[in-house]
């Protein structure tokens, strides 16, 4: 299961003049700054295993409860970003982030792979595709070396909201709507549950991404996650 009942969910490139900084600065800066809110829970970072898959990089923050990002602590790290992620940002492509709800949530712990399935859901009834999704996540939960199966909904006012770290900035793209994370131990046990899922009736106009993890942060000095 995820760590909490709310997500930061971030999809990103990044130039190839950026890519080394990318790395120093969100394993030595951002993610230690984000791991240290009030509330923030678990920091993790994936690389896509696959060319298909895009954008390259998936971030994954969960966090106590959805208020907690959109609260006071986390809205003055956004409205003070240091100089290294203003340059780290520049850098950015094809960003998709979304503040999220945790809707449903099962499994024993994080694995090594993940796909993600970002999706709008056919019906504007959340309740009705909640309820049509929840048995979903159930049965992928049966599939031979899954970890964990997630529902998330993303909060549009929330994410729209602009502050001094997003300003200016011309790198993102449509934020996700409704998602699901899929964890497994291979790359190759992710298949058959995203292959169910995609035929869903409720999942329309799907972006799949599979990856792979790079790095988890939580909130001691040195921690492996």
């Amino acid at each position: 299961m995820l760590c909490g009942k709310g997500v930061v969910a971030i999809w990103n490139g990044i130039t190839e003049e950026g890519r080394q900084d990318f790395y120093q600065w969100h394993i030595h800066e951002h993610m230690p700054e984000r791991a240290g809110i009030p509330g923030f829970l678990r920091g993790r970072r994936y690389r896509a295993v696959d060319k298909e898959t895009h954008p390259e990089f998936f971030t994954l923050y969960e966090v106590e409860d959805f208020a907690v990002i959109t609260g006071e602590e986390y809205a003055k790290r956004l409205n003070a970003p240091t100089p290294w992620t203003r340059r780290a940002t520049s850098h950015f492509l094809n960003t998709s982030r979304g503040l999220a709800r945790v809707l449903l949530s099962e499994g024993p712990g994080p694995g090594g792979v993940l796909a993600t399935v970002r999706f709008q859901p056919v019906t504007s009834h959340a309740q009705r595709a909640l309820g049509e999704l929840s048995s979903v996540v159930s049965q992928i939960m049966q599939s031979p070396l899954m970890t964990g199966a997630h529902l998330c909904e993303s909060d549009e006012e929330a994410t729209g909201i602009r502050t001094a770290e997003s300003d200016g900035r011309t790198d993102y793209d449509t934020p996700p709507n409704w998602f699901f994370l899929l964890e497994g131990c291979t790359a190759e046990a992710l298949e058959t549950p995203l292959n169910a899922l995609l035929q869903h009736p409720v999942v329309r106009k799907a972006q799949v991404g599979r990856y792979l993890l790079e790095y988890t942060r939580l909130k001691t000095d040195m921690a492996a996650g």
